[in-house]
């Protein structure tokens, strides 16, 4: 019977293998080139169009504006060269010179799929003032409902690397030209022959309106970046690169923190002076196998953490926002939940909220073979109570039966100088069993030495399971139905789990489709999902979720949703909310419902606005947000942030009104020089977090930064003795320069 399974699932996949696309033969430039956004070289010239058509606001419909998008390459660099004309070039959308800040702009882009694997790509683009933007896609910039969203799992806005552009703007419309090096594009090559995707489009942002080679239709809610759907493209006689970047830092300043003093009856401010070295170095091994290693890591620059307001009975989850390991990060995917993972790289180097230092590490990835290779270990040093940790992930996959399935596993270590460890196993696939439809399985073992050397190894304590059959599109009929396993002893020490001990079904059936050309509205997408967890004691309901969502998306770029929940929470004990609210342990049923508005992208003055109202365990919640960004001129961006959140329990006499609130100005002098501040206050914790990180981009790779972060108490008297102003200070120099060899 299981044969048989199998039998029928082979052909499935089989036969759901895409057809081999024809291969286009890009242009080799014959030439030279002046990079000055003007692509009026003869080499240009002798280079044809790629043709176009439209992927929004009307797929297939007629272009308002004309589009020339070129694309050649030579022995050491890929070139991409945009004249992208406009009949009203005062409407041009260049609203940041913020590296990596995309602030609704009109958008030069090309996404390359660079092994040719149908679900990883690198994704550069840039805007008429010549801002640089560059992500990494993976998971085929796929999220089921609609949800591959920058930012989101799928695409990591955190990728960097090096490349160069420049663009120009007159009455005719602007004009951009990109050159980006083989070294900074990991590939498969066979005898000077590389075979990859390639997606190019336009984006003008005041319209709404994307021009898109090749021609896919808006079947996913970002099938612009898509790399399943991406035209393949061969470049010949083309050798890989393989410079070694070494970067060196030093970093000096001042930090300073308020401690009790001996007999516990005030605070005292205790400031030092640091200094450090260290060095991070990227070598490709291979054209494709990318080495990075590092001493003494320091992430004084990178941007700090957004507050968050806890109403959950689970730990909250942060993203990853350090550039080490932004690398190939969707590599190392691996999902037991929709935050849960094997692997979360904020184990490493942070322990609840400071920093541990890093000693030394390193870091493989790429591919060998067939194969798709992950490999981190680092080390760190001890820490207060916390020992030394050497940490260690090692991630294989490779395609099977078809180019869009893939099986592989995951292993993780986590060893203490004190002697207890961590370690992890996990194997998954996904199958593609029809045109859009994939089955995932997964499993995990967890060993640790609390577990077992008091209770001994239980085969299924330990474990994790699932299996998913989902079909993945936007336009259409589309499903996610799975079951789930998590033993109470599951703990994958360099994870992130919220919940253990359960079985969990979950279900979301939605159907999408677009509008006519004449509506304003774009798309539509009605859903009605699910889920419930049981426990695995007693079989009980530990909570259940069930609700039904409308999304639509305008033309002129704007969406908008609304959704009903219908809640289930059973406490086995009291929960906790801010100040001093609890909720008694039992079984409490609520419902709940949500609408927002995302206003349109190109605008100046945009953002999202939220509403939430419904019950709350035995009380009720009422939440309102709104996040606007306003563009007042190319130099300035201002963003703010406001959530009001009141919550209310009249049988215990019982309210709270929590308010989180940010401020964020980006101020771009000009493509190299530029500050970033935000200030958040948080009425939960009583406190308001500010940083600010001006940096000046003195040529690529080389980067002067200087970085201030302060945590002020907002009500020192709430304990004795009373806190003081500032929990704590920092003002810190750093400085890279980055030597290629």
């Amino acid at each position: 019977m299981i044969r048989s399974i199998w039998l029928i699932l082979l052909f499935l996949m089989v036969a759901s293998a895409a057809n081999a696309q024809d291969l286009v033969f890009l242009q080799r430039i014959e030439g030279p080139i002046q990079l000055d956004g003007f692509s009026n070289e003869p080499a240009w010239e002798s280079i044809d169009p790629v043709p176009l058509s439209m992927y929004q606001p009307i797929s297939g419909g007629t272009m308002t504006e004309r589009t020339e998008i070129r694309i050649g390459y030579d022995d050491d660099y890929l070139y991409v060269s945009g004249r992208m004309y406009d009949s009203n070039a005062d409407g041009i959308r260049g609203n940041t010179l913020y590296r990596d800040g995309y602030s609704g702009d009109d958008v030069l882009a090309i996404v390359l799929d660079t092994f040719n694997d149908n679900e990883n790509a690198l994704w550069f683009y840039t805007t008429p003032r010549g801002v640089r933007m560059d992500y990494a896609v993976s998971r085929d910039a796929n999220s089921f409902g609609g949800s591959s969203t920058l930012g989101s799992g799928a695409v990591n806005t955190s990728w960097n690397t090096f490349w160069d552009v420049e663009t120009a703007q007159n009455d005719e419309g602007w004009f951009a030209e990109m050159r980006i090096p083989y070294s900074s594009l990991n590939f498969q090559e066979k005898d000077g022959r590389v075979v990859m995707g390639l997606i190019t489009y336009r984006l003008i942002a005041r319209k709404g309106e994307r021009h898109i080679y090749p021609f896919i239709p808006p079947n996913w809610s970002m099938g612009f970046a898509k790399p399943s759907q991406a035209q393949k493209v061969v470049l010949q006689n083309v050798r890989s690169k393989k410079p070694i970047y070494i970067t060196p830092y030093l970093t000096g300043g001042s930090t300073g923190l308020n401690v009790l003093n001996e007999d516990d009856s005030a605070y005292e401010f205790e400031s030092e002076f640091t200094r450090q070295v260290g060095l991070d170095l990227k070598y490709a091994i291979t054209s494709n196998l990318t080495l990075d290693a590092t001493i003494n890591t320091d992430f004084a620059q990178v941007e700090a953490d957004d507050q968050q307001v806890n109403l959950s009975r689970f730990s909250l989850f942060f993203p990853e926002k350090r550039q080490f390991f932004q690398e190939r990060a969707g590599l190392f995917d691996f999902s037991t939940g929709q935050r849960d993972r094997l692997f979360h790289s904020r184990q490493i180097g942070i322990n609840d909220g400071e920093t541990v230092r890093i000693l030394a590490g390193g870091r493989v990835v790429g591919r060998v073979g067939s194969w798709d290779l992950g490999f981190i270990d680092m080390q760190t040093e001890s820490s207060g109570d916390l020992p030394a940790e050497n940490f260690g992930i090692l991630r294989l996959r490779r395609q099977v039966i078809n180019d869009q399935s893939y099986a592989g596993g995951m292993f993780t270590s986590r060893l203490a100088e004190d002697g207890s460890y961590n370690a992890v196993y996990g194997v998954d696939g996904s199958f593609k069993v029809g045109t859009d439809d994939y089955l995932d399985l997964k499993w995990a073992q967890t060993f640790d030495d609390d577990i077992i050397d008091s209770t001994g190894f239980d085969f299924t304590g330990a474990a994790y399971a699932s299996a998913q059959i989902a079909r993945r599109n936007d336009i259409g009929l589309s499903f996610r139905s799975g079951v789930s396993y998590s033993g109470a002893d599951f703990n994958p020490g360099i994870g992130f789990v919220q919940r253990n001990d359960y079985t969990q079904v979950s279900w979301d059936v939605q159907y999408g489709w677009l509008s006519p050309e004449e509506a304003k509205l774009w798309t539509h997408d009605g859903s009605m999902y699910g889920n419930v967890y049981f426990r695995n004691d007693d079989g009980s309901i530990e909570s259940v979720r069930a609700g039904a969502s409308w999304d639509f998306k305008l033309k002129s770029s704007a969406s908008a949703r609304t959704n009903a929940n219908f809640i289930v929470e059973d406490l086995t004990s009291e929960l906790q909310f801010p100040d001093d609210i609890s909720v008694p342990e039992g079984r409490y049923s609520f419902v709940e419902w949500e609408t927002s508005y995302n206003m349109p992208s190109g605008n100046l003055f945009r953002g999202r606005y939220q509403f939430q109202v419904g019950s709350f365990y035995d009380g009720w919640r009422y939440e309102a947000g709104l996040n606007p960004t306003w563009n007042i001129n190319r130099f300035v961006e201002l963003g703010g942030s406001y959530k009001f959140t009141h919550l209310e329990f009249p049988d215990r006499d019982q309210s709270a009104n929590i308010h989180l609130v940010g401020v964020q100005a980006q101020i771009g002098f000009n493509t190299k020089v530029s500050l970033n501040s935000f200030v958040q206050y948080n009425t939960s914790a009583k406190v308001v977090a500010s940083n600010a990180r001006f940096r000046y981009n003195l040529s690529e790779g080389n980067d002067l930064w200087l970085v201030y972060t302060e945590n002020l108490n907002s009500d020192r008297f709430r304990e004795s003795p009373a806190l003081p102003l500032s929990n704590n200070r920092t003002f810190l120099l750093k400085y890279t320069y980055t030597f290629i060899r």
